[in-house]
C-alpha cells in the first residue's frame, strides 16, 4: 500500500466522519419557549443538554475537518517533494 493511497484513504474517511458529525449536530433541536411560559428545571435541564450535546459534536466536526485538510496538505507536500 502505497503512501498517497493511504493518506487519500485518510482524507476521506475524516472528510466522511466530519460530514456525520455535523448531520449529527444539526439533528439536535432546542425547543423555543415563549416569553408567558413557566420554565422549570427539567426544561430548563433539556435544553442545556440539546446545546451541549451539539457543541460537542460540532466540536469533533471541527476536528475531522482539520485532520482531514492536515492529510490532504501532508498528501500534496509528499507529491511535491517526489517529483
Amino acid at each position: 500500500m502505497s503512501l498517497n493511497f493511504l493518506l487519500d484513504l485518510l482524507a476521506l474517511l475524516t472528510a466522511l466522519a466530519a460530514a456525520y458529525l455535523w448531520f449529527r449536530a444539526s439533528s439536535y433541536q432546542v425547543r423555543r419557549v415563549s416569553k408567558s411560559e413557566d420554565i422549570n428545571s427539567l426544561d430548563l435541564n433539556r435544553i442545556v443538554t440539546a446545546i451541549n450535546r451539539t457543541q460537542l459534536l460540532n466540536r469533533r466536526a471541527a476536528l475531522a475537518t482539520a485532520l482531514s485538510a492536515v492529510i490532504i496538505a501532508l498528501k500534496f507536500a509528499h507529491d511535491m517533494l517526489t517529483r
